[in-house]
């Protein structure tokens, strides 16, 4: 390859606690879809909420064919400084071997984690919702097999937390920044329509420019200023962004549910002086560590029915000061206006109603399709 070629992260899930989750002696079956593509890949397996050690009984990738089937011939055994198997301290990972593998842009691949280890919800699994089908087997070690056998379907991810291509030099990443509305939920099950999935087509689809992966990091019910469902924003900025493989650019969407107060705590109703300052800090952070930060305004959600009496005048007060502050202010590198993309122009606090899934707080499919087509991809050359 040339180009002095370097490793760039082309898919990830933000780690998160797993809500409800048990295994013992199960085999995952988890099917990401990368940005970009390539012919030497690693694998990153996370323990960040495990309260004890994680054993990984054996792990292979290979691409996905149907279902939980492979292409045969293409499943490839991983290792782990040459073992075969690994043990992940709590609150760690452990990154693969590299191991050889074509694989095209915009493709699924299948990574199968077999976990020996009897692993009730008391012992911290770790997790992200996916909104795709992945693959829980039978007990027993299923990793090697082309065609898994099933024993239940799950829309989470568990444990496989990033896959890493080498890549030219020149290739940089993007790492989307959000919650459920990076995240995707609600839209339509498989159909990939986040607006960072969406940003990939886009990227992968201009003649020249340059090369580009995306890392969606959105976690739903994410907050910037505190704790809900996983860490905060600022929280999980060093790990999430700035350790992300190959990072050149991240995109902020985060502020929603800083809004809507999902705990409900008083202490916990924010003020747009203190969400402006945590924005502030993610800029600050992301030029330290020598990325390009871009800022996404808030998209409006009044009288959302998916947690009805969230939205009321004052909060809205907070998000419009929010988002006048973007657009004005140069602590960003640029700012992508997700508020203007999805409002309805007649109701400006409500969203135009094609772009609206029905409870008037997450977008459609078109609507996520509509803020990936909101990104001005100049701002990645």
């Amino acid at each position: 390859m040339r180009g002095n070629p370097h490793w760039v992260g082309t898919w990830t899930a933000a780690p998160a606690p797993a809500e409800g989750a048990a295994f013992s002696n199960h085999t995952l079956r988890m099917i990401p879809r990368v940005s970009i593509g390539g012919s030497r890949l690693r694998v990153r397996i996370s323990n960040a909420y495990g309260t004890r050690p994680l054993a990984i009984g054996a792990a292979c990738v290979g691409l996905r064919s149907s279902g939980p089937a492979l292409v045969p011939g293409s499943n490839r055994r991983l290792t782990f400084g040459d073992e075969s198997s690994a043990t992940i301290a709590a609150g760690a990972l452990v990154v693969s071997d590299p191991v050889e593998l074509e694989f095209a842009p915009l493709s699924d691949l299948a990574v199968s984690v077999h976990l020996p280890d009897d692993l009730p919800a008391s012992s911290g699994i770790t997790g992200r919702y996916a909104r795709q089908t992945n693959y829980i087997s039978p007990p027993g070690d299923f990793a090697a097999e082309e065609i898994m056998p099933v024993g239940r379907l799950t829309d989470d991810w568990y444990f496989v937390c990033g896959i890493d291509v080498v890549a030219p030099r020149e290739t940089g990443a993007v790492v989307a920044v959000g919650d459920s509305l990076t995240d995707a939920n609600i839209s339509t099950h498989d159909g990939h329509h986040s607006w960072p999935s969406q940003l990939a087509r886009r990227l992968m689809a201009r003649q020249g420019g340059r090369p580009m992966a995306v890392m969606n990091q959105g976690l739903g019910g994410n907050r910037i200023l505190h704790d809900i469902r996983g860490d905060s924003g600022l929280r999980r900025f060093d790990r999430d962004v700035l350790a992300q493989p190959g990072v050149t650019h991240a995109v902020i969407m985060l502020g929603t549910n800083d809004l809507r107060n999902r705990n409900g705590k008083p202490e916990e109703e924010v003020t747009a002086a203190q969400m402006i300052a945590g924005l502030k800090q993610f800029a600050v952070r992301g030029h330290a560590g020598g990325i390009r930060v871009i800022g996404g305004t808030l998209t409006p959600f009044e009288n959302e029915t998916f947690l009805p009496g969230a939205w009321n005048p004052k909060r809205e007060a907070v998000r419009q000061a929010v988002n006048e502050w973007l657009r004005q202010t140069d602590a960003f590198d640029a700012i992508v206006d997700f508020d203007r993309a999805l409002r309805n122009p007649d109701h400006p606090t409500q969203m135009l109603p094609i772009y609206d899934c029905g409870d008037h707080l997450h977008p459609s499919d078109l609507g996520y399709r509509t803020m990936g087509d909101a990104i001005d991809l100049s701002l990645f050359e």
